[in-house]
């Protein structure tokens, strides 16, 4: 037993210092600086050879080798932060499909919290959306197991499955005093990353539900269509709202569309290589665009990316709520065996004025919060247009509130931060 400790002691201290090499010199050389010496800590080593020792001998049930270092390492990541991971062969292999956009499961993008599933945002036209799971829900129980203690790969893992089996989620939300059980059903999930329609005439609409390979591309399309079928837009609203993020160049190559120079984002870590400048390229630039920008609670990382540059540029107005404030960047690292790999956090992003979006998300220069507005039901009031045998007005034309009239409610009434972002955009383009 004595030298299956040492063993155990020696390849750790081993799998330590490679950790620390693999990080790069500038661990030693901030070390140095600050007068420290960049020894192993033996002490350390010697107690998690000891627990080791114990769990192995002393456990109600025997363990094996690869289950106790699995769960160390998962120990390590799992207090860093809540985005940094210890990715196993079926985990590594789902974060490769996911940035596909399609894959199985319920449709809603994940963190941790307090040793909860968080839903950081439910993706557009999915099983989570449709039954109404909101961003900022708490998932406290699966199929009535506690999600306390869990993962979030392993409470990951339950919430996937074959399509159409159902799924009970308890959900603790603000505001309502009881958990609620919404029932799931899993499907496919196929995210098509951009939507578009016209508003009115001369004002188009553009949804970004997630940030994938060929968003940026796909932008690009949804804005000559637009005026293909249209003609000349005067603006655009870009929705971004519920967008839980994706791919990092991708959020370049959408605020790159609208900016014609200067800065988009830039990274910043601990190591040389994690200084990364983003700029804008003239080239295929909608610059004489007027642009509002959809935001909320559900907007992370890519969306927050574009939201902010647009912003410090004063390309585009940003309107809706305080975004999610989701601004560290992930470098996935495959390890030498088994197809495992490091999800690790290694900077953090900042916008083109040098603000931090983590931990404190994009503020919008428009407030508008969620809300439902009901049209006020009026007496039954009688008009000329009504009396029988009426003038005419000669235009042969009715009064011109009629179906206009209408869409706008119904605007108003459906998608109330919508339809304050469509007024805000009428009226850029009006003092221009």
């Amino acid at each position: 037993m004595k030298w299956k400790l040492q063993h155990y002691m020696a390849l750790f201290a081993s799998a330590v210092f490679g950790i620390f090499v693999g990080l790069g010199a500038s661990v030693y050389a901030a070390r140095e600086d600050d007068g420290e010496s960049a020894r192993l800590p033996l002490e350390d080593l010697r107690l998690f050879t000891e627990v080791v020792n114990r769990v192995k001998t002393a456990y109600v049930e025997p363990i094996d080798d690869a289950t106790i270092f699995d769960n160390a390492i998962n120990g390590i990541l799992s207090g860093l932060d809540p985005h940094s991971a210890y990715l196993k062969p079926d985990a590594f292999k789902d974060l490769q499909i996911n940035t596909s956009g399609e894959f199985g499961g319920l449709g809603i993008e994940v963190g941790m919290e307090d040793g909860f599933v968080k839903v950081v945002s439910p993706i557009d036209d999915t099983p989570a959306m449709r039954a109404g799971i909101l961003a900022g829900d708490l998932i406290v129980k699966l199929d009535k197991k506690p999600v306390k203690g869990m993962t979030l790969m392993e409470a990951v893992k339950i919430m996937r499955g074959k399509p159409g089996t159902p799924i009970i989620l308890t959900v603790v939300r603000e505001g309502q005093n009881e958990p609620l059980e919404i029932r799931v059903v899993r499907d496919v999930i196929k995210v098509r990353s951009v939507k578009s329609k016209q508003l009115e005439p001369g004002y188009g609409y553009i949804r970004v539900a997630q940030f994938q390979v060929h968003t940026g591309r796909d932008l690009v399309k949804a804005l000559q269509k637009l005026e293909t079928e249209h003609g000349a837009m005067k603006g655009i609203v870009l929705d971004l709202r519920n967008n839980p993020g994706g791919v990092l160049q991708s959020a370049v190559d959408v605020a790159d569309t609208f900016l014609t120079e200067g800065e988009i984002v830039y990274t910043k870590g601990r190591l040389p290589n994690s200084e990364v400048h983003y700029r804008a390229t003239e080239k295929g630039t909608f610059s004489s665009l007027e642009l509002v920008v959809m935001i909320n609670g559900g907007s992370a990382s890519a969306s927050e990316i574009v939201a902010g540059a647009l912003q410090d540029h004063r390309r585009a107005l940003i309107v809706g709520e305080k975004s999610f404030g989701k601004g560290s960047v992930q470098t996935v690292a495959p390890l030498s065996t088994n197809d495992r790999a490091l999800k690790l956090t290694t900077a953090l992003y900042y916008t083109p004025n040098g603000r931090s979006i983590q931990a404190q998300g994009i503020e919008p220069d428009l407030v508008v919060e969620r809300a439902t507005v009901t049209r006020v039901s009026a007496r039954s009031s009688i008009k000329e247009a009504d009396l029988r045998r009426h003038l005419s007005n000669g235009s042969g034309e009715d009064d011109g509130t009629g179906d206009k009239a209408e869409e706008e409610q119904d605007l108003q009434a459906t998608d109330y931060q919508l339809y304050t972002a469509l007024n805000a955009l009428k009226a850029r383009t009006l003092l221009d």
